[in-house]
């Protein structure tokens, strides 16, 4: 990087770079300073426009958290991204980020404000070549240490090939600051001795300080302040996300781009579902954790929530490393079905699907989705055998249905359909129970279905997989340490679980990185060593109410 560059980055009053782009890096290895100022008081200097905002605390408990978790390979790799930042942007010896950043930088809000309305188009060009106008940038940065800043700030002054200029706006001074060889510039802004504001922008920071002095704040503005007060709660807080207006926010992202298409109403109606957002990310025993509460609008929101009892995860074997499950597909086909009516185009195909499926004696609504009223999983088994042998994993979906009698006839008529195509339908019984598999000469089966008792039917591709299934016994997913170690700690109850075991799963991506021969980077796997797994789920307390959770399971640290 050009010295005039390096040196440019510096001076964003100090800490816009560094704090963005490294503080995470900082606060994993060794732990950042205080925090003395929260998300809501940072809001107050947000002007009301702002389409959403992001609060990151410097709370030593909640970072140093992270520092529990990761391989020594990849607290290495952290330890030599953060030497190559410093070459980078502290090129100056000079400036110390522990020394003179760290000591007085409190919580920072990074706020997202409208685009600038699109320019009209003055030339001969078409439409389309005109820019797109990008969102406006604002950060707040929490002042703690009132005289480490002022250090600072006078140690800037210092710096070769930086300059800065001041001007007045309503008695409150902003610095304008560039480099050498660069005509970007910086603005900025101290606001009663506690806040700096900063933006690649001057009119943002006039906005601050309109807010500041008077003008209304995201911290009042409608939809805003009841998400700030809100919040999500999750152990040790380091981020937390809001967004008071979630299809106002789309809409004026897409106004100010020329070149992307009008929303049409129905797209609007589904954005208007969602009224507001807010999300938090946070670290504790079990990883990294996110969850994010979303306000609906229950007139439009057409979709039935239904509990799942999970039970559905007990059919499957231990070894499954990856695995979709929920309740209900039947109910939420007949929603979709009843929405398609707002979107001739998908109304158009949902047709074509009818009467392609009606040529091959299927009804798409009745012997395909009608019988699934139960729960549901989708699963990814390993197997080394047979027709999976090249790929090293086949793929189960099991359903419980309170019409077993459909669903029997679906299948027959799969059966059916397969003897036309030469495809040899066979019954065997594997631990006790009758399976049917379509067999290929000198593979194996290809596919295979079959019950797992009165109400549960499952359908597998590779025959090894349908025995797994039907001799799984008492080593099931549920009863596993993996699936245990990564989903025991979501919301319950909840719609299902999407599961993934990265260990097991990175043995299947190694395999084919070594058949491509382009095995996985050695920085990328040394991140993906230190990942347990990954578990998400959703629940819905009422129509108005969504809520997502998910957790990034992380190994244990085992540095020395």
């Amino acid at each position: 990087m050009p010295e005039t560059k390096s040196r440019f980055l510096i001076p964003v009053v100090g800490a816009a770079v560094v704090v963005v782009g490294s503080v995470a890096a900082f606060m994993y290895l060794r732990g950042p300073g205080g925090d003395s100022t929260g998300a809501l008081s940072s809001a107050k200097l947000v002007p009301s426009s702002a389409l959403m905002a992001t609060y990151i605390t410097t709370d030593p408990q909640a970072w140093a958290k992270l520092q529990q978790f990761g391989t020594p390979e990849a607290q290495k790799l952290v330890t030599k991204g953060l030497e190559d930042f410093n070459k980078d942007v502290l090129s100056d010896n000079s400036i110390s980020y522990e020394k003179d950043i760290q000591p007085w930088v409190g919580g920072l809000m990074v706020a997202v404000l409208p685009p600038n309305a699109p320019k009209s188009n003055q030339s001969n060009q078409p439409p389309a070549t005109q820019l797109r106008q990008e969102p406006q940038m604002l950060m707040v940065v929490g002042i703690k240490d009132k005289l480490g800043a002022l250090n600072f700030a006078n140690k800037l002054k210092g710096q070769k090939g930086v300059k800065s200029t001041e001007s007045d706006y309503k008695g409150e001074k902003i610095t304008q600051t560039t480099s050498e060889g660069n005509s970007n510039a910086t603005y900025s802004a101290v606001l009663n001795n506690s806040y700096l504001v900063f933006s690649p922008e001057k009119p943002v920071v006039e906005k601050a300080i309109d807010t500041f002095k008077g003008q209304p704040s995201f911290a009042t503005k409608d939809g805003a302040s009841a998400v700030l007060a809100k919040g999500v709660d999750v152990k040790n807080s380091l981020a937390q996300i809001y967004i008071p207006d979630y299809a106002g926010m789309i809409q004026q992202i897409v106004a100010a781009n020329p070149q992307t298409t009008t929303l049409t109403p129905q797209t609007l109606k589904q954005l208007q579902q969602v009224k507001s957002m807010v999300a938090a990310v946070g670290v504790d025993d079990a990883g990294v954790r996110l969850k994010a509460i979303a306000n609906l609008d229950p007139q439009l929101n057409k979709f039935q929530y239904q509990n799942s009892p999970a039970k559905i995860v007990g059919q499957f074997p231990s070894d499954t490393f990856a695995l979709v499950s929920g309740q209900g597909i039947s109910q939420s086909w007949k929603t979709i079905v009843e929405q398609s009516n707002e979107y001739p185009e998908f109304k158009q195909a949902l047709e074509q699907a009818r009467s392609q499926l009606k040529t091959a004696n299927f009804d798409l609504d009745k012997d395909i989705f009608g019988w699934m009223d139960g729960e549901f999983a989708f699963g990814t088994i390993p197997s080394n055998q047979g027709i999976l042998a090249r790929v090293g994993f086949g793929g189960a979906m099991v359903f419980n249905t309170s019409d077993r009698q459909t669903a029997q006839a679906t299948l027959t008529k799969l059966d059916n359909l397969a003897k036309t195509q030469t495809i040899n339908v066979a019954t065997r019984n594997v631990g006790g129970k009758d399976i049917t598999e379509w067999q290929v000469p000198q593979q194996g089966a290809l596919f295979a279905h079959g019950w797992l008792d009165q109400n549960t039917v499952f359908l597998a591709v590779g025959g090894p997989v349908a025995e797994a299934l039907t001799n799984n016994k008492n080593q099931t997913l549920d009863n596993s340490e993996s699936f245990k170690a990564i989903t025991s700690s979501l919301q319950k109850p909840n719609g299902g679980y999407f599961y993934l075991d990265m260990d097991k799963t990175m043995t299947i991506v190694n395999r084919f990185a070594a058949q491509s021969q382009q095995p996985i980077p050695p920085e990328a796997n040394a991140i993906l060593s230190s990942i347990r797994g990954l578990g998400v789920t959703a629940t819905s307390p009422d129509k108005s109410t969504s809520q997502v959770e998910m957790l990034l399971a992380l190994k244990p640290s085992t540095a020395k």
